[in-house]
């Protein structure tokens, strides 16, 4: 039996339109745990978001602050070549996030009637960084950098400590200390997001956590329940379901390296989806079999294989590649790989997806980390209307009207009316009011 099951759907009529299936993640058992930890943190404050610590990551903490001392330590204790890849990922991805920056603009709508459009950043973000089944300074990275670059002023990073120091993963800590981030609280879950929402007093040692304007960062389905939750007190990015990668190939791609990719999503969590979709049945083939060695040497084999041999994960044989293509917009992947003969010209057809990764050479994990790009993608097909973490996600494209009296004046008898006519005689009298003393003043009439 293959470690991934294979469906065959060349001669179908309707292959375009098949549901590939997703992993069923349920929220709403999660959403009424989430929900309650979030109305005891908002009564108990640091006294609940303690006992769900020790309860959820077997630490009992007295203050939640992490020490700058700490922080710095993380960094200069870490590899170098650790250091090296963060500096790394950190020029690029700022390098990426710059070029998404908007430009204000000023438009004349006629003499003396400007709107002007600017984009300005929130004030303050809260970032969670995942703890768990693995901590990733990665994250850190992704959420800080966009931040960073659209101006936000005030940063401050939760992450789940660990049991051996009561901190956060020392990876996670370095990647604070090389982006410069001091702000930094060991506690992660429900009861982090609610900290960060609505805020925290003074935890003994002089540190107040002020409430936050946007909350980003993946997590488990309890953060992501809780993200949904607060949403509305706080601006959120998305609420991330499990990762997924969907890859498009013909037979001119490396099955090797089609497995490996799709091994390396599988790694992540037994509700990883792992899906090709490709017009050839040989390299659906290959890919098996590519999969069966690779699994077996993994290290985190055992979530691999769960991930793999789930519903949500296949090998998917259509008749070409525009099928293959329609069922990739219809599934709306996290991350789409294309390993096709021409595989930027089919990538400029797609329409649905999180992130695209272009060619044999250009792989997920390439993205997850130093490609430039950023890996907080939409998932569960929510590509089809959202989009991954970036600059944008921190600005607020704010108008500012700047009109002189002459340029009111064409226009105010026209205000006038449409105030009439909606029965809301004071925005007209608000217009005339202002050539009341001069002349000249446009009437509120009835129409």
């Amino acid at each position: 039996m293959n470690i991934i099951r294979t469906l065959d759907l060349r001669g179908d009529e309707a292959a375009s339109s098949c549901d590939i299936p997703r992993a069923a993640v349920s929220f709403s058992s999660a959403s009424a745990a989430a929900a309650e930890i979030i109305g005891a943190v908002r009564a108990r404050g640091l006294d609940a978001v303690r006992e769900a610590t020790e309860r959820f990551d077997g630490v009992r903490l007295d203050a939640l602050r992490v020490p700058a001392a700490a922080i710095q330590e993380a960094w200069d204790s870490a590899p170098q070549p650790t250091r090296d890849a963060i500096r790394l990922a950190i020029s690029r991805v700022t390098a990426g996030h710059r070029a998404q920056l908007p430009a204000a603009a000023e438009t004349e709508v006629a003499a003396g009637a400007i709107i002007r459009q600017e984009y300005l950043p929130v004030r303050r973000v809260g970032l969670y960084a995942p703890g768990g089944l693995a901590a990733y300074a990665s994250s850190v990275v992704m959420n800080v950098v966009p931040a960073q670059v659209a101006g936000v002023e005030s940063v401050v990073i939760v992450s789940p400590p660990t049991r051996e120091t009561g901190l956060p993963a020392a990876p996670v800590l370095a990647a604070c200390a090389a982006l410069g981030v001091t702000e930094v609280y060991g506690m992660g879950g429900a009861q982090a997001i609610a900290a960060i929402a609505y805020g925290l007093p003074d935890d003994g040692t002089g540190s107040v956590l002020d409430p936050v304007d946007v909350i980003t960062g993946p997590g488990n389905v309890f953060v992501a329940a809780a993200k949904n939750l607060v949403r509305g007190d706080v601006g959120i990015d998305v609420v991330a379901g499990p990762t997924e990668i969907l890859i498009i190939a013909d037979d001119s791609a490396d099955p090797a390296f089609v497995a490996a990719d799709l091994l390396s999503q599988a790694e992540h969590d037994p509700n990883a989806a792992s899906v090709l979709v490709t017009d050839s049945e040989a390299l659906a083939r290959a890919v098996a079999g590519e999969l069966e060695a690779r699994v077996a040497r993994t290290q985190n084999e055992e979530r691999a294989r769960a991930a793999l041999g789930a519903e949500h994960s296949a090998l998917v044989i259509v008749d070409d590649i525009d099928v293959a293509l329609e069922l990739a917009d219809r599934y709306g992947a996290e991350h789409l790989e294309i390993m096709t003969r021409a595989p930027r010209e089919t990538a400029r057809r797609v329409r649905n997806a999180g992130a695209v990764f272009v060619g044999s050479w250009s792989p997920v994990s390439l993205g997850d980390y130093c490609a430039g790009s950023n890996h907080v993608l939409p998932t569960s097909g929510t590509s089809r209307f959202a989009s991954g973490l970036n600059v944008h996600t921190f600005l607020r494209p704010v108008q500012f009207i700047d009109y002189s009296r002459e340029a009111l004046e064409a226009v105010a008898q026209q205000v006038v009316v449409f105030a009439a006519t909606e029965g809301l005689p004071a925005h007209g009298e608000a217009i005339a009011a202002r050539f009341e003393r001069g002349g000249g003043s446009p009437r509120a009439t009835s129409c």
